[in-house]
């Protein structure tokens, strides 16, 4: 790890990864159809298997900085029990995935072998 601190400034925008399995699937939809009636956020295809360095179903949620007060505590307080990983974009993949990710519910075991920095 570097002692430099990382600059906020160079955030490009922000990843939300909404996890859900067969069974909650239905209350994945609900919190999308929230998202996009109120964010401009670009909510990402559906992925009912694992892709890239997530473990179970999910879909990505991409996001302008500006939107992040406002999407992240709508998320915390809707995301009905869902687990969501919110990480920024910063060019390091796997820095953005890990160290600089946040956690609304349970955090997931990444397969980060599958992320660049």
């Amino acid at each position: 790890m570097s002692d430099a601190s990382p600059d906020p400034d160079g955030i490009s925008g922000y990843h939300a990864h909404v996890y859900y399995s067969p069974k909650t699937r239905a209350t994945a939809v609900d919190v999308r159809t929230g998202i996009g009636a109120r964010f401009q956020a670009r909510i990402g295809n559906w992925h009912d298997e694992p892709v890239g360095p997530h473990p179970i179903s999910m879909y990505q949620v991409a996001f302008a900085k500006e939107e992040f007060t406002e999407l992240v505590p709508w998320l915390m307080l809707n995301r009905e029990g869902l687990n969501v990983l919110i990480h920024p974009l910063t060019g390091d993949s796997v820095a953005d995935h890990t160290r600089f990710a946040a956690w609304l519910g349970t955090p997931l075991p990444l397969r980060l072998d599958v992320l660049s920095r």
